[in-house]
């Protein structure tokens, strides 16, 4: 039996390797934003995706690019605030977030330089941005790859798989410094239940033997802002105080003991001036 296409990356989702990868990605996410603290956070796209759930931000919210996402998801998970909104254009002010959250954006972005710039442009010094991707240089990503000759698709067909260094060099050139990551999801493409339990025991190999090639990656990065100072009450150092001896006034006494003139004694009257 020939498997049925996949249109989109709502349909993968609804597949058993896209609820594969949303189990793997929903306990890497959970261990990645648990100790990033702040006041506002958000998870960009993926609404079926729960990035924020271990996050304690008071403030946290889910962007969505259209209306029907969330009604074909079944809703945003965790009751988060919900803005629709473009990507590239979010209705935030600027360094005002402290954490975002991009499962599979840029994938699907029509230009994802343009996505991480406002990503940029809305995070705090400091704030931090966690993605996760395909990972071309795996074996869904050659799959994937086979496409043009033919071969049924696996993954989403309007994706654009993106390599890890390449997400590297796009977040060094905004200036930010990558944290940490991971790759999982080792097993073969497979369509079924049955086939992905059979071959589970290739994700401890994959971690063991061959990280790298793992069909998909999480990433966390902080934005760095170079030449920062703290503000706060300006101190004079201690050789910089003026150390020199007070004048003392001194009264002067006629000869019938009345106060009739006052001289000053120290380095400034140094010179007999009264």
């Amino acid at each position: 039996m020939t498997p049925a296409p996949v249109e989109s990356f709502a349909d993968f989702l609804d597949s058993p390797p896209g609820r594969y990868v949303l189990e793997w990605e929903q306990r890497v996410l959970d261990e990645m934003v648990t100790d990033i603290f702040g006041f506002y956070a958000l998870q960009l796209g993926t609404p079926g995706l729960a990035g924020l759930r271990e996050n304690r931000m008071p403030f946290r919210c889910a962007v969505v690019e259209s209306a029907e996402w969330p009604a074909g998801c079944s809703g945003i998970p965790g009751g988060l605030r919900t803005v629709v909104s473009r990507f590239d254009e979010l209705p935030f002010a600027s360094q005002s977030v402290d954490l975002v959250v991009l499962p599979h954006v840029l994938e699907f972005a029509e230009e994802p330089h343009r996505v991480l710039r406002e990503v940029d442009r809305v995070l705090l010094p400091e704030g931090q941005v966690v993605l996760t991707g395909f990972n071309p240089a795996s074996l869904w990503g050659l799959h994937h790859a086979m496409r043009r000759v033919g071969v049924c698709p696996f993954l989403p067909p309007g994706g654009q798989l993106i390599s890890l260094l390449r997400i590297k060099d796009w977040l060094k050139l905004l200036s930010f410094e990558v944290q940490r990551g991971r790759f999982g999801c080792y097993l073969p493409w497979a369509r079924t239940e049955r086939w992905i339990g059979r071959w589970a025991f290739l994700e401890k190999a994959g971690d063991r033997w061959w990280p790298v090639l793992g069909s998909v990656y999480a990433l966390a990065a902080v934005k760095r802002v170079h030449g920062m100072r703290l503000v706060g009450v300006v101190r004079k150092r201690r050789e910089e105080l003026d150390l020199s001896p007070a004048l003392a006034p001194v009264a002067q006494r006629s000869p019938a003991g009345i106060p009739v003139a006052t001289r000053f004694h120290g380095p400034e009257a140094a010179d007999g001036s009264q």
